[in-house]
């Protein structure tokens, strides 16, 4: 064999190692049922308070240091908004003056709807904002408020056309730019038959349990509602088997009888939950 072949074996088995070490961590978590997860928007809490959990969603901004979290073999995902800006984000001013910015989000207050057909915001997020957050350690995406592009068209087609349209051909963009990554969808139930291809995993919120802002109480989704989302999830996963179905549900941490019921129910409809307060920044134990 010549030098330049030896060279080149050397470099390409280098190359399969070391993505086999990155790889196959995150293909056994995805492999694993019932696999415990987080999702976690502070920075507060220790790196040892993550010990019993596997896979952890992060916000990329506010979020623990994540180099003692890999030592612990974790997968973990950094949030990214799709669909709005808020005004604590640091390109927030720079949105703005492009003028692809919408109305305010009437319950999360701060946080504006942005126009996913402009090519300047899916340039953004696929060259600069994603590129960011895995720059920063992070594993993966997990991607929110893509349920807005299709909430918008349906509310006013004429003004808003092509938006669900631009929603899925953002998420084939991310693809293909980060082929090898692993990518979380939270809700966008309308974008699955189209974009379920691209994602590794899908996250239905509010599926089961729910926190009513106006009543500031926590409270079990409609059941006609419930019965619609489980049957959009588990549409999905016959759609696309690769996808591994992940619930985030609320409900109020001092009631462990409450919690321990949504753990079973999402697990009777073999999906992988997790229960958490509304404001996600504290970490609620699955009662045992």
């Amino acid at each position: 064999m010549g030098s330049k072949m030896k060279l080149m074996f050397r470099i390409s088995t280098l190359a399969w190692f070391v993505m086999t070490l990155w790889v196959l961590p995150v293909a056994q978590v995805l492999a694993e049922p019932h696999a415990d997860w987080v999702v976690y928007y502070s920075d507060k809490e220790t790196t040892e308070a993550f010990s019993s959990y596997r896979l952890l969603v992060l916000d990329s901004l506010y979020h623990p240091p994540l180099e003692p979290l890999k030592a612990q073999d974790k997968i973990i995902l950094g949030y990214i908004s799709l669909g709005e800006v808020e005004e604590h984000r640091s390109y927030f001013k720079e949105v703005k003056k492009e003028g692809i910015l919408l109305m305010e989000n009437k319950t999360w207050k701060g946080s504006y709807f942005v126009d996913l057909r402009d090519k300047r915001w899916a340039r953004r997020i696929v060259e600069d904002l994603a590129q960011a957050i895995l720059h920063q350690g992070f594993d993966g995406l997990f991607l929110d408020t893509l349920d807005n592009p299709g909430y918008l068209e349906d509310t006013n087609p004429n003004r808003f056309k092509g938006m669900r349209a631009a929603a899925v051909n953002l998420l084939r963009t991310l693809r293909e730019h980060y082929p090898n990554i692993p990518i979380m969808l939270n809700r966008a139930y309308d974008l699955y038959p189209d974009g379920g291809q691209y994602v590794d995993m899908i996250l239905g919120e509010s599926v089961f349990a729910d926190y009513n802002f106006e009543t500031k109480k926590y409270g079990l989704v409609k059941t006609e509602l419930y019965l619609q989302q489980v049957d959009i999830l588990k549409k999905a996963k016959t759609q696309f088997p690769h996808l591994q179905i992940y619930t985030l549900d609320y409900w109020n941490p001092e009631d462990p009888k409450g919690i321990k019921r949504i753990y079973t129910e999402q697990r009777k409809n073999g999906f992988m939950p997790y229960v958490a307060t509304i404001q996600l920044n504290q970490l609620v134990p699955e009662p045992r």
